[in-house]
């Protein structure tokens, strides 16, 4: 009888771990759905900036088609992006493209000075702290999900009930800083 009682504490011990794991998993992985929400709300806020700057430049710079082609398509592909790897890849595009938009502008001073395209500059630049913000917000919450996953012995419940790991959103211009170089004698 003694046995029985045994029986009946390591399965509820079990049973417990399980729940307990469980509970953990999903709470990790909704704070990570949340992290990602928070970038694709302001991945979207970037992109309707985009065609008001374009139509701005556009008013000043009309011979300039091929940049606001490159900048629509960049658009589109971070719209149509589904996974963290390749929102990212589309916002370093998108990131380029608008680099590009920028350096047309500034062959137009009056385009500079216009105060539409002084408050669009500075929305995008706020937009992209925010992005920045939420991208390190996400992937902290990715870090502590994917090591929950990973690691003894939690992976003994993520596994069989459904939790892969999650993808990281990098940011690949962050990693490469620019040289510069005052040297005059090259």
């Amino acid at each position: 009888m003694l046995w029985l009682w045994i029986l009946i504490g390591v399965v509820a011990l079990v049973a417990l771990f399980v729940v307990v794991g469980y509970n953990r998993l999903v709470r990790l992985r909704n704070e990570v759905d949340t992290g990602w929400a928070n970038i694709d709300v302001q991945l979207q806020r970037r992109a309707d900036l985009i065609p008001n700057l374009v139509e701005t430049v556009r008013a000043y710079a009309t011979h300039e088609r091929g940049v606001f082609e490159e900048v629509t398509r960049a658009r589109a592909a971070l719209q149509q992006a589904g996974t963290p790897g390749t929102a990212a890849d589309a916002n370093e595009g998108l990131t380029i493209a608008i680099g590009r938009l920028f350096a047309v502008a500034e062959a137009y001073p009056e385009l500079k000075a216009s105060e539409n395209f002084l408050q669009l500059q500075e929305d995008l630049t706020d937009t992209e702290d925010k992005i920045s913000a939420a991208r390190r917000y996400y992937n902290a919450t990715v870090m502590r999900f994917n090591t929950a996953v990973q690691s003894f012995p939690w992976l003994l419940v993520a596994s069989p009930l459904g939790f892969p790991a999650r993808e990281f959103f990098s940011a690949h211009g962050d990693t490469a800083l620019p040289q510069v170089s005052f040297d005059t004698a090259t």
